[in-house]
């Protein structure tokens, strides 16, 4: 049996300042053929997993590209365009195959492209007939097309947010799709419009129970798999908003039916799946008022994983306002400031200027004298198995906060974004970190308390403001009963 793989993966945040080119893919991740790590990546977990398939004896496996870009505003048009010439040259290039395995994100739209996933799968059914299996891996975040679905065999979706889970995805995807090629399944896919854009955190109630059912429903045979499409609501597409997402061994009323059942129980979680938001001020003094430390807060919308810049100095801002000290934050994304530290070296002290510059909703730039505490080139963090790097950065004091500047964008996934620049967490009141949920799982365990906080910026964080262009489709909260027409 002959599979080929690939793997084009970013997330687009279509109201983001932001632009993304091939220069964002190759400075986060790009591997080509034949070069992709042993270890996974968020989308590109198939790879390892095929790897071992093949080390078995069990498929000869072609490897085509694989690469990933930090999320961010509207790919560029021939950045796009180059990537999935690229990744289809690849495929001809193998003929024949038996299957094609594609680890996607799933909410990747270029100048031109709304629907980027969609088209590269349409295409790759072009090349390869209705005979050849496609599976296809995406993250929650994303949005579900027709077009994704009428050309794929086999598509698995990460269930966990933050999502610990994506080496396991992709082994179902891969497992899967080698059992329909062998002709031991007929995967057949229902899905269900749940008409909801929501944030639905998988580390609190009630989407914790609800990942917990689907994972026992999968395990006691009720369907072959089964997953949530969550949505992002940054990227305006026609397809925003939540899915349910079943399938089947070639039953396909079942297959509704669970979609339905499990679609309209997510839609009745609306509006208290988010955990607390705070404001920076009650968030920072009550983070002050813990005995025990550290204190983590996350400032959820100035999150690079959502395609902002991650340069936003609101909170920083507060902190030094309330003579705040012994915090960290991690990190503030500003490669001009960061040039500048390695210039001048550990030790230095020098006036800077760092951060808000990419948006005028970001907060104004500091100004202040720093103290260069660190500086390191290279530097990197995890998330799980997966290293992500964050590029040339420097740690500098101001007025006893710790503050990391980086020239990669990233979000904060492990306490190791501090500790591999030695800021000893242990004595800190609290840490700040840019991220939505992806942190909890690495901080939790560190953590004297969790607190999210509400930073208004030029994230569009809320789906009943955001001007969207593309979407007629009834969601909530945009509309209150979405699903009128279908109960009436």
């Amino acid at each position: 049996m002959r599979v080929f793989c690939a793997s084009i993966a970013t997330e687009t945040n279509t109201f983001s300042p932001l632009r993304t080119d091939f220069s964002d893919f190759e400075e986060s991740f790009y591997a080509a053929p034949g070069d992709h790590p042993e270890t996974p990546t968020l989308c590109s977990g198939i790879f390892p997993s095929l790897r071992k398939r093949a080390r078995r004896g069990e498929i000869s496996l072609a490897e085509g590209t694989a690469t990933w870009a930090e999320p961010g505003g509207l790919v560029n048009k021939d950045t796009w365009q180059r990537l999935r010439d690229e990744v289809l040259g690849q495929l001809r290039a193998s003929l024949p195959v038996d299957a094609v395995v594609l680890g996607l994100h799933g909410a990747m739209i270029a100048d031109g492209c709304i629907d980027c996933e969609g088209e590269l799968i349409e295409a790759v059914r072009e090349i390869v007939g209705m005979r050849t299996r496609i599976g296809v891996t995406f993250d929650p975040h994303s949005h579900l097309s027709d077009k994704r679905v009428q050309n794929a065999d086999v598509i698995t979706v990460f269930k966990e947010f933050p999502h610990t889970d994506f080496t396991e995805t992709a082994e179902a995807c891969v497992d899967l799709t080698l059992r329909a090629t062998r002709g031991e399944i007929d995967p057949v896919i229902s899905v269900f419009d749940v008409r909801m854009m929501e944030v639905l955190p998988t580390s609190r109630p009630p989407m914790r129970g609800f990942v917990d059912k689907i994972i026992d429903m999968e395990q006691s045979g009720d369907a072959l798999s089964i997953s949530t499409i969550h949505g992002f609501m940054a990227g305006d597409s026609p397809d925003l908003g939540a899915k349910m997402l079943v399938i089947t061994d070639n039953d396909k009323p079942t297959g509704d039916r669970l979609a339905e059942n499990l679609g309209l129980e997510l839609f009745s979680f609306r509006g208290t799946t988010r955990p607390e938001f705070l404001t920076p001020k009650i968030a920072l003094e009550t983070a002050e008022r813990q005995v025990t430390g550290p204190v983590v807060i996350a400032d959820v919308w100035d999150n690079p994983g959502g395609g902002v810049a991650g340069d936003s100095t609101i909170l920083l801002r507060e902190a030094l306002s309330l003579g705040l000290t012994d915090f960290a934050f991690g990190t503030i994304w500003d490669p001009m400031a960061v040039r500048i530290c390695h210039a001048a070296g550990e030790g230095a002290q020098l006036n800077l200027r760092f951060g808000g510059k990419t948006s005028a909703m970001a907060g104004d730039p500091i100004d202040g004298k720093v103290t260069v505490i660190k500086t390191q080139k290279n530097a990197v963090q995890s998330f799980g198995t997966s290293v992500v790097p964050l590029g040339d950065c420097a740690v500098v004091q101001i007025d006893g906060i710790d503050v990391v500047l980086n020239t990669n964008r990233a979000q904060a996934f492990s306490p190791d974004l501090f500790t591999n620049l030695d800021i000893d967490i242990s004595g800190k009141k609290a840490l700040v970190v840019k991220s939505t949920n992806h942190f909890h799982g690495a901080f939790e365990p560190i953590a004297s308390q969790i607190l999210y906080c509400a930073v208004e910026g030029p994230y569009p964080s809320d789906p009943s403001r955001n001007k969207y262009k593309n979407l007629s489709r009834p969601i909530w909260p945009i509309v209150d009963n979405p699903h009128a027409k279908e109960v009436a």
